[in-house]
């Protein structure tokens, strides 16, 4: 039982991070001292500046996620409840504030803690056999840290769904909602995930930063004029290096080789 992390350098340049939690007896259940490994591994990464990406996962096939350790939950009052949906809070937010994108592949369940721990990434990529659910109040708790998110992936009349009767849905119906981006047969699925890692890595390293932190600017500012005014200083910023100049020299520079070549 543990997270653990694989460095893969790219072809494209940087460091490919693949996080795994594992706790499989417990269908990769969250309790305190995972949480705690997931934080701090996170972190660490985060302070690489050749980190391009994380893919997150849960070990084996039977979930990514399959929430809160159950155990756990039994066992709290009304004094460590607090303590420990923080800890749940701060596991998403990591993810969420992680200064690159976070791809969470889904095999299998993601329930409660799971699936907000999903939300908190950038992009979910499941495969056919994935189902999704917030069962909190099926144990006598409401869902809640993390599952604010929810809204803005799937509207609120489908939230309300998942939050009030504590059903599960198929992957398939995941996709029609908006709740996952991209599905796959099982043995498929890494292959999926490489589709949408190799996108984002195509871009410059320094403007998909960027970009990651304009995204939660825009979830959290108090208006959209305050978001445009952080964006103008973003863009500004990108151009505080070269990238910008090289990227762009290296685009027309295709371009012309194309039409050079129709010529």
């Amino acid at each position: 039982m543990g997270v653990t992390v694989e460095r893969e350098a790219r072809a494209e340049g940087g460091i490919l991070a693949r996080v795994t939690i594992a706790n499989e007896k417990k269908l990769n259940s969250l309790n305190r001292p995972l949480m705690q490994e997931l934080i701090d591994a996170l972190a660490a990464l985060d302070e690489d500046r050749e980190l391009r990406l994380v893919v997150l996962s849960g070990a084996g096939g039977r979930a990514f996620v399959g929430g809160a350790d159950i155990d756990e939950l039994a066992a709290l009052d009304a004094a460590s409840a607090r303590d420990f949906i923080t800890l749940v809070h701060r596991s998403c937010d990591a993810c969420r504030r992680l200064s690159v994108p976070v791809i969470a592949r889904i095999d299998g369940y993601a329930l409660g803690a799971g699936l907000e721990l999903a939300a908190a990434c950038d992009l979910r990529v499941a495969s056919d056999r994935a189902r999704f659910g917030m069962p909190e109040v099926r144990v006598g708790i409401p869902s809640v840290v993390e599952a604010a998110l929810l809204p803005l992936l799937i509207g609120a009349g489908r939230t309300r769904n998942l939050v009030l009767t504590g059903e599960t849905i198929g992957a398939e119906t995941a996709l029609s909602w908006g709740l996952i981006d991209s599905l796959a047969a099982p043995d498929r699925l890494d292959a999926e995930v490489e589709r949408l890692a190799a996108a984002i890595l195509a871009g410059g390293p320094q403007a998909i930063r960027l970009q990651k932190a304009l995204v939660l600017d825009w979830e959290e500012a108090p208006s959209a004029a305050a978001a445009v005014l952080h964006g103008i200083d973003a863009f500004a910023r990108a151009y505080a290096t070269d990238e910008p100049r090289r990227m762009a020299e290296a685009r027309l520079a295709a371009m012309r080789a194309r039409r050079g070549g129709k010529a």
